[in-house]
């Protein structure tokens, strides 16, 4: 597994991280058991990064973490949480009062006394535009609290606010092959700032999985059936934004373009990890099988064999995507 920089922190993070959105809620239930033996999986395959927030599961995801890591002395996890979504995401609710409980939380859920690295969880664009957000993260840091900050965004525009910040150490973005805005300003910026990027939701909510069908269903929690059209929350967050059916059909072209023995998740997330500029992947996983999967993906980067896979996404995403999704985030 490559390891790559984290900004200017000195850490190296795996180039194909795990997001551990799955392991709170929002997709169907997931035992600790099974979620502890996903951690386990991906460590073994060489991950190095964790993604969580403190809201995944009202901290479930962050506790289960703190547990598996302390069986774990001289381990060297990074772990990137999230803050920002216990109250409404308004710019009034981003103090610097609220920033520090919602920090010692997030402490006392991972066991740890200063956490390695904390996102603002997709804040209101007000809120990154503001300095005063900043002096009150600086503040955390010179404190002790975390080592670390950056800014989970929704938007291409989000994102260039975040990477102009000095002390702005990631952005994480919604990256795949049906989201290719961040390439055109992102990723050119992120590199010459030295900030690093990490790509979330890289497989478009399963959508870039090859498995699903117009018959598949999902649990009533999970939020591919109650988020679609953005009834909880941004719906670019489910499917990445694009409608399900023409998910599905630009999924099956994708993999058309897949030599045999790839297969689509892989040849994704190995594409999206060999962009300039993108640090890490964070897709999530629910079983050992997915985690083993995901990180074998890097395998892929050293390969050679994504180039007709490269010209196919482009091909598929102004064919059947671009109108539609990339004026809106």
């Amino acid at each position: 597994m490559q390891q790559r920089e984290l900004g200017r922190t000195g850490r190296q993070v795996s180039a194909i991280g795990l997001g551990t959105w799955q392991l709170g809620a929002d997709w169907g239930d997931v035992s600790e058991d099974d979620a502890t033996a996903v951690l386990a999986a991906s460590v073994d395959h060489g991950v190095t990064l964790f993604d969580t927030a403190d809201v995944y599961g009202d901290g479930r995801s962050e506790s289960i973490i703190g547990r598996f890591l302390a069986g774990r002395p001289g381990h060297d996890i990074t772990v990137a949480t999230k803050m920002g979504r216990r109250l409404a995401q308004e710019p009034e609710n981003y103090t610097a009062e609220n920033f520090r409980s919602w920090t010692d939380r997030s402490r006392a859920n991972l066991g740890v006394d200063t956490l390695d690295l904390v996102q603002l969880h997709c804040p209101p664009s007000a809120v990154i535009e503001d300095d005063a957000t900043f002096d009150a993260l600086d503040e955390l840091v010179a404190g002790g609290a975390i080592a670390a900050y950056g800014v989970s965004v929704e938007t291409c525009a989000q994102a260039l606010a975040a990477i102009a910040r000095p002390n702005v150490t990631n952005v994480q973005i919604i990256l795949n092959p049906f989201r290719l805005k961040p390439l055109d300003e992102v990723l050119p910026a992120a590199a010459a700032a030295g900030v690093s990027i990490f790509a979330r939701v890289p497989l478009a909510s399963g959508l870039l999985s090859g498995k699903y069908t117009a018959s598949t269903s999902f649990a009533e929690n999970d939020h591919r059936s109650y988020n679609r059209h953005g009834e909880a929350f941004d719906r670019g967050e489910t499917f990445s934004g694009v409608d399900y059916e023409v998910g599905l059909e630009a999924a099956s072209r994708l993999a058309a373009a897949l030599p045999d023995g790839v297969s689509l998740p892989a040849a994704s997330l190995a594409w999206i990890a060999g962009l300039s500029g993108v640090t890490s992947v964070i897709p999530g996983a629910r079983n050992v099988r997915q985690a083993q999967s995901n990180a074998d993906a890097a395998k892929l980067l050293d390969a050679g064999s994504l180039a007709d896979f490269d010209a196919a996404v482009h091909e598929v995403y102004d064919a059947l995507l671009r109108e539609a999704i990339h004026p809106l985030w």
